[in-house]
This record gives C-alpha cells, sequence and structure tokens, in this order.
C-alpha cells in the first residue's frame, strides 16, 4: 500500500443518491447541479452513488457480464469508446467524461450478494471494460480490490482490463484468483512512442510503467499481457513505431498480444474529430477520409494487423487467442513492409 499514498480527501455525500438521480439532475440544471460532487486533489469532481446491481448484462461481446465500480475516467484518452456511454448519464464524452467521475459506493457489498445467489452460475466476468478500474481515485476508496476479494471468495473466473499500473497492489488477490479460477490481466499499452503517449492519453501512467506493472504480475504467477489497443493511425500506426512497441511488450515478459487499430462511434466520434480539428487541423481531412464510417477500411485494419502478426512472431509474443489466430502468411509478410492509405 505504501507505493500507493492517499491523494484524495473525503468528503460528505448523500448516500442514497442512485444514477438515475444523477441523470435527473443533470438533465435539469447541468453538470454543474451535482453540488455533493467533491472536487478533490485532481481537480476531478467525484460523486458518490449507489447501485442496485453490480452485474452488467452484454451481448455481441466475447463475455457476458462486465463490471464497473466507476463511471468516467480521469485517464481522458481522446480515442476512448467509453466517451460514449456518459451520455447514459445526461454527461457529455467531453471534459465531462474525464472530470465529472461517478464513485458506486456500495458496489462490492451488492457484487457479494449477487455472486451468493443460487442463480449465478459462475460465469466470467470482465472487469474495467466501460471505464479504468484502476484510475487513481481506486487508492482512495479501493471498490475494485473489494470487488476483487468477493471474486476470489466466490471462485469466479475474470479479466481485468486496464491501463492502471496501480493493479500491482492486488497481485496477491489476484495470484490467489488464479490458483482456484480462470483470472487474466490485459494491459492496455497502445504506444511506447511518447508524443503519441502524451497526446492521446493526457492522465495515464507512462506506457513502461505499465509494462512495468505486466512483468510484475507476470512474476507473481498471473496470466498477464497486454492489449496494444488502439492503433490510431497517423500517430502510432508506422512501422517503426509498432516494432519498438512490440518489442518493449516482449522484453517486459507479457505472456500474449492482442492489437486492434482505433474505431469510432458516437459521441467518441465527434470528440475525437473536434481534438484532431483543434490540435491537429493539417490531419483532419484525412481523418474524415479514412473514418467515413465506424471503422477504419478492411484494407487497411488487414495491413496493420498483419504487420503485429509478423512481429509477433519475430519477437516470440503469442496471440491474444492463439487458436483461432490465422497462420503468419507471405501477404501478411508483405503488409508489414508496407501500409496503404495516407498512414
Amino acid at each position: 500500500m505504501s507505493s500507493f499514498p492517499l491523494l484524495f480527501d473525503l468528503g460528505a455525500t448523500a448516500p442514497t443518491t442512485t444514477t438515475r438521480d444523477i441523470a435527473n439532475t443533470v438533465r435539469a440544471g447541468g453538470a454543474g447541479a451535482l453540488t455533493e460532487a467533491e472536487r478533490r486533489a485532481d481537480q476531478a469532481r467525484y460523486q458518490e452513488v449507489t447501485c442496485r446491481s453490480a452485474l452488467n448484462p452484454v451481448k455481441g461481446m466475447p463475455f457476458e457480464w462486465t463490471l464497473n465500480p466507476y463511471r468516467g475516467c480521469t485517464h481522458g484518452c481522446h480515442y476512448c469508446y467509453a466517451r460514449r456511454y456518459h451520455s447514459q448519464f445526461e454527461l457529455n464524452a467531453d471534459d465531462e467524461f474525464a472530470s465529472m467521475i461517478l464513485v458506486k459506493k456500495n458496489f462490492p457489498e451488492v457484487l457479494a450478494r449477487q455472486l451468493a445467489r443460487p442463480s449465478w452460475k459462475g460465469d466470467y466476468i470482465a472487469v474495467g471494460t466501460a471505464t479504468d478500474c484502476y484510475q487513481p481515485i481506486e487508492g482512495h476508496y479501493k471498490l475494485t480490490r473489494r470487488s476483487i476479494e468477493a471474486l476470489l471468495h466466490a471462485r469466479n473466473p475474470i479479466g481485468v482490463i486496464t491501463k492502471g499500473p496501480m493493479i500491482v497492489r492486488d497481485r496477491d488477490l489476484l495470484a490467489d484468483l488464479s490458483r482456484v479460477a480462470a483470472c487474466t490481466v490485459y494491459i492496455s499499452v497502445p504506444t511506447v512512442d511518447e508524443d503519441a503517449w502524451r497526446q492521446l492519453e493526457p492522465g495515464t501512467a507512462h506506457p513502461l510503467q505499465r509494462l512495468r506493472a505486466v512483468r510484475e504480475l507476470v512474476d507473481a504467477g498471473i496470466n498477464a499481457g497486454v492489449l496494444m489497443n488502439p492503433i490510431v493511425p497517423g500517430f502510432s500506426s508506422s512501422r517503426e513505431k509498432i516494432e519498438r512497441t512490440v518489442k518493449a511488450i516482449a522484453d517486459h515478459g507479457a505472456r500474449f498480444l492482442g492489437t486492434n487499430v482505433m474505431f469510432l462511434e458516437a459521441g467518441t466520434r465527434s470528440h475525437f474529430m473536434t481534438f484532431i480539428e483543434r490540435e491537429f487541423p493539417s490531419m483532419l481531412p484525412r481523418f474524415e477520409n479514412l473514418y467515413e464510417k465506424k471503422y477504419a477500411p478492411a484494407e487497411y485494419r488487414k495491413q496493420i494487423q498483419g504487420m503485429v502478426r509478423v512481429l509477433q512472431d519475430r519477437y516470440g509474443l503469442s496471440k491474444r487467442n492463439e487458436a483461432d489466430a490465422e497462420h503468419t502468411s507471405a501477404a501478411a509478410s508483405h503488409a508489414s513492409e508496407q501500409v496503404a492509405f495516407a498512414w
């Protein structure tokens, strides 16, 4: 615990506020109407709420259940797909996503009750899909740690997704869970390029700090690897930057590597395009051309992924899902040398 000092002061809140109350309040008076949201040392505002359910069912994903003890994220990544979810609370996908954080204070207790129900069958749960469960405020509230304690007690399989190196604090619980159930940690490190990191992920820990967390988790016997997600055209998509990142991931002992190219939809799209227009106006026409739809063109994505596969083989990194991965072909090898389109 000494590695993660208390950065946030406690503040009085209304314990019975729900997310529906938040949406109604913001709809009527804007985010400024959340007068009980405490502004803490990082200048973000934190609104404590209560939840009726911790387990969230999802469709169309490789998993059926998610856990998100916080909503909103001070990491503030400009490409984050979860930005659009803030609209569920009548908050915007721009500054309010990173500066108005909802804290589900009773989350671990609700989760423990749900896991203890006879109807619960111990399905795999993805933790941290709509917001980072190890953003800095976790050092104060410990909602994620207490949730993992409940999951360990239930011997429930999980996968944790995070950009927060604070996860090493909980390696004791994760190692114990790994011995009795499936437990995988996915650390997000889109690139080790420092310019791209500063430009796209303003509130995150340094990429190498995240990779050191991977090493510590693996050394503790935890199945930990890296999601090199997303690769952002024009910022982190060159062969040189991708190779440096893949090599760094391999050097830090990651058990696997997965990757994908950035996609844009709904609130995330409008935020990202506004960010590009403001900070990198010369790049805007190329992004508008590349992202006429939610995804970049299939051929572009195929070439980027082909490049990554070649480099994975070169540096001895397993695919995220080895059983389903296609074998590297001559076409993929050729794609690693040359990527089409503007980037």
